[in-house]
């Protein structure tokens, strides 16, 4: 990728139990930020305040208002509370290699599906249906803005 080791620092979220397609939309909109506001932005997420656009997974989703240039939202509470701790272990990390932290940006920031985790629901008449649960990686390098 071309990033300046002495000016960047990495954290990753391993195993995480959110769904995939709501951590891809949320990586998705804080790309590019700096950690202020992404920070912000998590925040109202949980508070039901603002609402992420779902673009790519947007079949069957309701309208939501707020959302900039886009119809299509919602608010994954979970899953913006579980990339929040990754965002405090990356201002963790950048603080400990002494970069600044009022001058960071989000530079990368992916969601890759992991390991499901099999378990079934026992039915009537001695049948069973598979509900499976899948898990995400969240991985993410903020590097010290000029």
């Amino acid at each position: 990728m071309g990033l300046d080791p002495d000016r960047t620092a990495k954290t990753s979220g391993r195993d995480l139990r959110i769904s995939p397609k709501a951590a891809r939309e949320v990586c998705t909109k804080i790309r590019n930020m700096s950690l202020d506001k992404a920070r912000i932005f998590l925040q109202e997420v949980i508070d039901k305040r603002k609402a992420v656009p779902y673009r790519h997974h947007k079949k069957k989703v309701g309208h939501k208002t707020g959302i900039e240039g886009f119809y299509a939202g919602r608010y994954p509470v979970k899953t913006a509370q579980e990339i929040m701790k990754v965002l405090d272990n990356a201002e963790a990390n950048a603080e400990f290699k002494g970069l600044d932290i009022d001058r960071l940006k989000i530079v990368h920031i992916a969601a890759q599906r992991s390991r499901k985790i099999k378990g079934y629901v026992p039915r009537a008449f001695g049948r069973a249906t598979p509900s499976h649960n899948t898990l995400c990686h969240i991985e993410m390098i903020v590097e010290e803005m000029k």
